[in-house]
């Protein structure tokens, strides 16, 4: 995967934000993505290819947890939430995230 050119919050860069989760349609896997415009780290999702995961079969086209709150906003490196890993917990994912390079988050995700 690389930055997507254009996109209002990875076009900068982007990168792994925890080992990818194999589900029946492939690898889920959470990444985070900047923002060149203002340097704001988001995290974002893609399903790859489970025999091949450098094809990539789906990309979200928004983030799906971006800086809102005033935690996530304001701190040591303010507009950040990034990741370095979840756990899979029933029909649930919880990502584990910092806000702001200041504190720790969680965000739940529903698997299905």
């Amino acid at each position: 995967m690389s930055p997507v050119e254009g996109s209002a919050w990875e076009d900068k860069k982007i990168g792994i934000a925890g080992p990818p989760i194999k589900t029946e349609e492939g690898w889920f896997l959470i990444y985070h993505g900047v923002s060149k415009v203002n340097n704001t780290y988001t995290l974002g999702a893609a399903l790859l290819d489970i025999k091949d995961p450098s094809k990539v079969l789906a990309r979200q086209s928004e983030p799906v947890l971006e800086a809102e709150l005033e935690w996530e906003k304001e701190g040591a490196v303010p507009n950040v939430v990034f990741s370095c890993g979840q756990a899979e917990i029933g029909e649930k994912i919880l990502v584990y995230y910092r806000g702001a390079d200041t504190v720790i988050g969680v965000a739940e995700l529903k698997k299905g």
